[in-house]
């Protein structure tokens, strides 16, 4: 038994060995087939990434030089710019003082003419008044006076007078209403 058992032993150890070995055997072809493939991979790259990588390279070297360039310009560009805005600033600042101050003297002037012309209002109303009272009101009394008189005369010297200038005789009560 024991020599049965020791054959059937060494019959599994040597199918596990041959087991192993088409293992291996079996994982050599795959990591040389993979390994094939990543050097086409790799050659592929190498062909088509290298110039492009090298032309991407190239196009930032251009880049860096031209920066480089453009710095000093950019900012001076800058200076400029901060330098205008304040001066542009400061113009605006002057701008809206002297607007303000022609606004505040044309309010005055709009104010003051405002004020003249109420006073010339009120002294032609007072002057129209004063005319009435020195000029129209004894013009009047003057004219009354007048009206008295001559009616008086045409009273004393007769009525016929009268009716002819009148032309259909006014009664004497209807004159002075």
């Amino acid at each position: 038994m024991n020599d049965n058992l020791l054959i059937t032993f060494i019959a599994v150890t040597a199918f596990a060995v041959l087991l192993q070995a088409l293992i291996m055997v079996a994982l050599y072809l795959a990591v040389r087939k993979s390994s094939e493939r990543m050097e086409a991979l790799a050659s592929e790259v190498r062909n088509k990434a290298l110039p492009a990588m090298e032309t991407v390279q190239s196009a930032m070297e251009t880049v860096q030089n031209i920066l480089v360039d453009l710095r000093p310009k950019i900012d001076v560009m800058s200076v400029n710019f901060a330098e205008s805005s304040t001066l542009v600033r400061n113009q605006l600042g002057r701008i809206d003082a002297t607007l303000t101050d022609a606004l505040d003297r044309t309010r005055l002037q709009v104010i003051r003419a405002d004020e003249l012309l109420n006073r010339t209002m009120d002294k032609v109303e007072e002057t129209s008044e004063v005319v009435q009272k020195t000029v129209l009101s004894p013009l009047r009394q003057v004219t009354g006076l007048m009206a008295a008189i001559s009616t008086g005369v045409e009273v004393f010297l007769g009525q016929k007078r009268r009716h002819r200038r009148n032309g259909g005789g006014v009664p004497q009560d209807e004159m002075f209403i």
